[in-house]
């Protein structure tokens, strides 16, 4: 068993909740947000990754020492959504941090051009990537303007929105979820500069291609995920790690001075001309 969860950290004291925590990228930061002293709400359709009970996020940080809880969500439900932010400031009197994470990406293992994209593709990936931001910026930032600001650094609260790189580069055969994780980024702005005024700082974090479950199809084929190492000037797969460490960044006062900003986290991939 790793070591027991440190009694304080750059969260101690916050009450963070994470959508699609059960596996990848929302698993990484909910285990780093409790070691850095957050208590977790875990939120996800499942508990863990694919039902399996023996990686179940939220024991997984109680074991080591932490805080959390699971509660069943589908963000892209707004009843669903209500209610985890009612029950998660119910129990722990309030929410600091709100992670919008849960995504899905179909084309991932199976890329398909416009012109081969169903609008039942485009709409289930649109309810999730975009409605589930959307309900998760608007109930729980509702939530953090009805509560005193944090006496440890003076926020009302703080909004991460995961968006991607894709939202950014063109990639061919992707155009359902390069959409909206683009609408991802112009939200997050227009989302800051509504919450600034209240003291909630709202930003993004745009990952490259990250080894999670998500890109699995591609990792799992060793030429192929040389290639694509290749590809980032860094020469390496971004890991769930990376993530997870821009986001503590983020929900802690080590960012005090930022809101509106969309984070690349991508080994330097976007700074390039194309992929």
């Amino acid at each position: 068993m790793a070591s027991a969860i440190a009694r304080a950290g750059l969260l101690a004291g916050k009450v963070s909740v994470i959508t699609g925590a059960s596996s990848g990228l929302g698993q990484a930061m909910a285990l780093e947000f409790a070691k850095q002293g957050a208590t977790v709400v875990c939120a996800d359709q499942t508990p863990g990754p694919n039902g399996n009970k023996n990686q179940l996020t939220h024991e997984i940080i109680c074991d080591r020492g932490g805080k959390a809880i699971f509660i069943s969500t589908n963000v892209a439900d707004e009843s669903d959504m209500l209610k985890l932010i009612r029950d998660s400031a119910n129990q722990f009197g309030r929410i600091d941090i709100m992670v919008n994470n849960a995504g899905i990406a179909p084309e991932a293992s199976e890329p398909r051009p416009i012109w081969g994209t169903s609008l039942q593709t485009f709409e289930r990936t649109w309810g999730v990537n975009m409605r589930g931001v959307f309900l998760g910026c608007k109930y729980a930032g509702s939530q953090m303007m009805r509560q005193e600001r944090n006496r440890g650094d003076g926020r009302a609260g703080t909004i991460i929105n995961i968006g991607s790189i894709l939202g950014v580069l063109g990639k061919p055969g992707t155009p359902a979820y390069s959409a909206t994780k683009g609408a991802v980024i112009a939200f997050t702005r227009a989302v800051a500069m509504d919450y600034a005024p209240h003291g909630i700082h709202c930003n993004s974090i745009l990952p490259g291609f990250t080894r999670t479950p998500m890109i699995s199809a591609m990792t799992e084929n060793v030429e192929i995920e040389r290639e694509m190492a290749q590809r980032h000037p860094l020469k390496r797969l971004g890991e769930p790690q990376d993530i997870a460490s821009a986001a503590v960044f983020l929900a802690s006062n080590m960012s005090d001075g930022i809101t509106g900003l969309n984070l690349s986290v991508d080994g330097g991939l976007h700074s390039q001309l194309s992929l």
